[in-house]
């Protein structure tokens, strides 16, 4: 045979193998890379799918039943189709297949421990993303997604709190000064003499809090952003227009029309006498109502409030919300965690003698951890709070004091007024929103 006839059927026999390697290649991924990416997410949807209708909405759920069904009947026969290569792996090609097989390891384990968290046999992972999603009421859908009514509603009833059915008994503020009870005492009532408020350090569930002792209940007032019933502010903006001395986060809010920066209060807003607010709009019907303090500096719990029952009431300043966690010195019935979930929380509360306890406590860095309903009532309890309410929580949660003094808590504040605790918003960062109400401590 000559030269050129030699070449020519060796060029064949290349082309021929080459043809070979890409339909092996074809093969190896359609009927063995492919389903092993397919597989495991399509069978975490069909999991999901038998739980709830909302996030694999039909008839979307049948056509996974099928694709899983599919790729699963291409991995088993890609056992038959597709024959073992002969011969050793190169050191490139050994490190790339042990990459490979570390991620899809990964893929896998990842998809198991997101089943197993949802619907395992251990329920606190469960228990907590429920209660917390529904506690809100933009984030409802995120436990839709995942369960069915009839499992959201169990895991409801396990975990629920029964507010004191009383109006608030404002002879139980006597004002006067009593001896040390207790710790919890000593440290409320051992001050600098002269100091308008004390700042007492507390952790609860490994994470920060601060408990703030007001001795002058006539210096807590009601504070509103600029834009109130449109947009919000900063608190520390806020803050910092009142002359504040301290302040915390306020009432619940939703966003007003076209503007998402937090500006509209729930229910009734009153700050200094005048009403801001008046509406029914509530992202919490459920329980709470107006959260307030009267012109004789009593803090008042109001079911059902209305400006007219406020004014009634002598109160001059007020947000809404709730919770309320003792009323007249009785605690709410507290089952499970409150059906609030864990969360970064803010409270008021006051005690007989008249001093207002403001409590802020952290969320972690993922926001999965925090204070319950249980949790703000015990320590509004243990510090002598005869009456107490849940404040707005979250990213809304904070504690603000003028630059001053919030350096002896945080060494980097280098605005006129700055946060002492760590907010963290819903993307994780380090950070607060606009809100449209706060409460301040006035000079």
């Amino acid at each position: 045979m000559r030269d050129y006839e030699k070449t020519e059927v060796l060029d064949l026999n290349e082309i021929k193998q080459d043809k070979k390697r890409e339909s092996g290649k074809k093969n190896n991924f359609f009927f063995k890379t492919l389903p092993i990416i397919m597989i495991p997410i399509l069978f975490v949807l069909t999991i999901i799918s038998t739980h709830s209708t909302k996030l694999v909405i039909i008839p979307i759920n049948y056509i996974v039943y099928v694709l899983l069904s599919l790729f699963i009947y291409l991995f088993v026969i890609s056992f038959f189709i597709i024959k073992k290569k002969k011969g050793k792996l190169t050191k490139k090609k050994k490190i790339k297949k042990i990459f490979l097989t570390f991620i899809l390891i990964l893929y896998v384990l990842g998809c198991s421990t997101g089943l197993f968290l949802l619907y395992g046999p251990y329920d606190k992972f469960r228990v907590w993303f429920i209660s917390t999603s529904m506690s809100t009421m933009s984030h409802q859908y995120l436990c839709q997604w995942f369960y069915s009514d009839e499992e959201i509603n169990k895991v409801i009833k396990s975990n629920y709190m029964v507010e004191v059915s009383e109006e608030t008994d404002t002879n139980l503020i006597d004002m006067k000064e009593e001896e040390y009870a207790n710790e919890y005492e000593k440290q409320i009532l051992t001050r600098d003499k002269d100091a308008d408020y004390k700042i007492i350090e507390l952790e609860v569930n490994g994470q920060k809090a601060y408990l703030a002792a007001v001795y002058d209940p006539s210096k807590v007032k009601v504070a509103v952003s600029k834009g109130v019933g449109t947009y919000g502010q900063y608190a520390t903006k806020i803050a910092e227009t009142n002359d504040a001395i301290l302040a915390t986060n306020g009432g619940g809010f939703g966003n007003a029309p076209g503007n998402q920066t937090g500006g509209r209060p729930t229910g009734v807003t009153i700050s200094s006498g005048r009403v801001i607010t008046d509406n029914t709009y509530s992202s919490d019907a459920q329980s709470g109502g107006l959260i307030g303090m009267t012109y004789d500096n009593k803090l008042v719990l109001i079911k059902n409030a209305t400006a007219t029952k406020a004014k009634n009431m002598n109160v001059r300043d007020g947000v809404s919300w709730g919770p309320f966690l003792i009323v007249n010195g009785k605690e709410s019935f507290i089952k499970g965690n409150g059906g609030w979930g864990y969360a970064a929380r803010t409270a008021i509360g006051q005690r007989s003698d008249g001093i207002i306890l403001l409590l802020v406590v952290n969320s972690n860095a993922t926001r999965t951890k925090g204070a319950s309903m249980a949790d703000l009532t015990e320590i509004m309890s243990n510090y002598g709070a005869v009456n107490a309410a849940n404040l707005d929580g979250g990213t809304s949660t904070v504690m603000i004091l003028p630059q001053k003094e919030a350096l002896k808590y945080r060494s980097d504040c280098t605005d006129a007024y700055c946060y002492i605790n760590d907010p963290i918003d819903s993307a994780l960062r380090h950070r607060t929103r606009g809100i449209p109400t706060t409460i301040i401590v006035t000079k």
